[in-house]
């Protein structure tokens, strides 16, 4: 089921190429350029970003020689830009969340990377999971496509500030309650041994948060993604690919996120249309993919292109803090 698009001994490259890429990388990012803690710097985040959109669009040429064409590379293309589009909303709970610990910038990178492990570990669990249903009862395609139009009206009409509340989260209060903590980061350690017991720091309930906050936001994306494929190869790999770029994007994007503040609008439109999109085939209405990969890149370059045309006007508040010198 999981390779229906591809046959032979193209499946086997592809998942090769795919496993290659993701473990290779994933070993030399942290055993080799981040063996210390350090803080990324915008140029090393603007190379880092390059590079994973540059294995994307690569592997997506893969897909084309080796799949079944523009289709399925259109696919591919289509799910990794809204699942790119999406994580702009998760980087801003992310840098949230370390901002409301206290986090050093240098411990960044190791959290970032330990949490998109997991992100890695949960969507294939995910989308294998819908795959399953959706084999099972087709029918679910069409309540995918009622939940993201309902997500896309809804994100539409949010408010841009967004409140963090990591006190009511169940996860960190049961994980509060059983695991034995630590009150110090100890240099950037998610656990330590003091006189001879395990204890866990708080970089550890930051993981936590990281991660449930991730499993929240796929709730989302791999619906979006099933609604533009249902090939689950396509799904997983495309997924993760975006997520394997997150963290670069994050160091990008921290400080100027604010500056697209239309960008979820875009994404609001682009979820709406993606949700019409699924349940038009009730009705036998078939969306071109060339039409759909148009509309979600137009929908989102607006976006950006608006907020830059018409730049946010900061409030008082925001004035007054840029003029305030920074602490020490």
């Amino acid at each position: 089921m999981l390779l229906n698009l591809f046959t032979g001994q193209n499946e086997g490259l592809l998942f090769g190429v795919f496993g290659v890429i993701i473990v290779l990388f994933l070993i030399v990012d942290l055993g080799v350029f981040h063996k210390k803690h350090q803080k990324v710097s915008q140029k090393e985040a603007l190379q880092q970003s390059i590079f994973w959109v540059l294995v994307s669009v690569g592997y997506g040429t893969l897909i084309y020689f080796y799949g079944e064409g523009s289709g399925a590379t259109l696919e591919f293309f289509s799910a990794y830009i809204t699942e790119k589009a999406l994580s702009i909303d998760n980087i801003f709970v992310i840098l949230l969340i370390l901002r409301y610990f206290n986090v050093k910038e240098e411990y960044y990178h190791n959290i970032l990377f330990w949490g998109i492990l997991g992100a890695i570990v949960f969507r294939a669990v995910f989308i294998f999971v819908g795959a399953l249903l959706i084999a099972e009862f087709h029918w679910i395609l069409y309540v995918f496509g009622v939940f993201l139009v309902y997500s896309g009206i809804k994100l539409f009409s949010e408010e841009d500030d967004m409140e963090l509340e990591p006190e009511k989260n169940p996860l960190l209060k049961a994980a509060k309650k059983v695991l034995p903590m630590s009150t110090s980061d100890k240099d950037g350690k998610f656990w330590i041994r003091e006189k001879g017991k395990l204890l866990f720091t708080p970089l550890f309930l930051v993981i936590i948060l990281i991660e449930s906050t991730d499993l929240i936001f796929a709730v989302d994306s791999i619906p979006a993604a099933f609604a533009i494929t249902q090939n689950e190869f396509v799904i997983y790999t495309s997924n993760i690919f975006a997520v394997m770029g997150l963290r670069a994007m994050f160091f990008l994007l921290a400080n100027v996120l604010d500056k697209f503040y239309l960008l979820q609008k875009g994404l609001s439109v682009v979820l709406i249309f993606i949700g019409a999109k699924m349940l038009a085939e009730i009705f036998d209405i078939h969306v071109p993919i060339y039409l759909s990969f148009g509309i979600i890149i137009g929908a989102l370059v607006l976006a950006i292109v608006l907020s830059l045309m018409f730049p946010k006007d900061e409030t008082p508040e925001e004035i007054i803090e840029e003029k305030l010198p920074a602490e020490e």
